[in-house]
């Protein structure tokens, strides 16, 4: 797959460089890391991430504990004291795989607070790029952090920097 797309990179160039199209490349992590905000999100997310993380291994460590003592107690419980205390393991077990999934699920709490705090800014870089594509007649700009491999880049052509300027950094 790699190689798939390195082949239809390279094609692309060609191609634009045979109809004198003009083209330029970003490294959008470059200009995400110069972005005080993101910055400022990024450490609210992973802040975040580690209370939930911490939350949910006090759980488990809590639900160890009772397994612990169930095994300790178990030969002297009756069959109906057993099955109630496999019974509460088991649904405290549930619970705290249900808490991991609203924190860390697909569209988990965590997932929302990045949409909340990250996908503005991305978006206004994105505005950024299209402008400059549009006011200096770009037909491509090509982003070198999402693992297009490039063989050579010419420097002159990393608009990055003027994405950053066009945002109000420096």
């Amino acid at each position: 797959m790699k190689k798939l797309i390195t082949t239809l990179v390279i094609i692309t160039v060609f191609a634009v460089a045979a109809s004198a199209q003009k083209f330029a490349f970003v490294d959008t992590k470059y200009i995400l890391n110069n972005i005080p905000s993101y910055k400022a999100a990024m450490e609210e997310i992973e802040k975040t991430s580690s209370r939930y993380q911490s939350e949910i291994e006090k759980m488990y460590d809590e639900l160890e504990k009772l397994y612990k003592n169930y095994q300790a107690e178990k030969v002297l419980l009756s069959s109906d004291m057993q099955k109630q205390r496999e019974d509460d393991i088991i649904a405290r077990e549930r619970k705290i795989k249900e808490l991991q999934k609203k924190y860390f699920g697909q569209s988990g709490e965590l997932f929302k607070k990045q949409q909340e705090l990250i996908k503005p800014i991305q978006d206004q870089v994105f505005e950024a790029v299209s402008d400059i594509a549009k006011d200096e007649n770009y037909s491509f700009i090509y982003d070198i952090a999402s693992g297009v491999q490039m063989l050579y880049t010419n420097p002159k052509l990393d608009k990055s920097d003027d994405v950053l300027m066009k945002l109000g950094y420096k």
